[in-house]
């Protein structure tokens, strides 16, 4: 299944080595996609646990705290950085 990536918030600029896509096994999950989406970016690739995570327009949770999603052939996840300041 191909899963469809969009990164946003602070620092998305800096979201340029992170992939578009990732392939994951039918039947994968949300945690499945963000495993295989740190492991595509490199070693030195973190996702901050307060990013906000939403599947295909509906919010699950955050990075660190997440409900278990089952994922389907073209979702989108969308991962949005926290943002602070006024």
């Amino acid at each position: 299944m191909r899963i469809s990536i969009v990164i946003t918030g602070r620092s998305y600029h800096t979201a340029s080595h992170w992939p578009a896509e990732v392939e994951v096994p039918d039947g994968g999950t949300l945690d499945d996609a963000l495993g295989m989406l740190v492991a595509q970016a490199g070693a030195d690739a973190r996702l901050p646990p307060s990013c906000l995570v939403a599947v295909s327009g509906r919010h699950v949770g955050t990075v660190g705290s997440h409900k278990s999603v089952a994922l389907r052939d073209g979702d989108e996840l969308t991962l949005i950085a926290p943002v602070a300041g006024g």
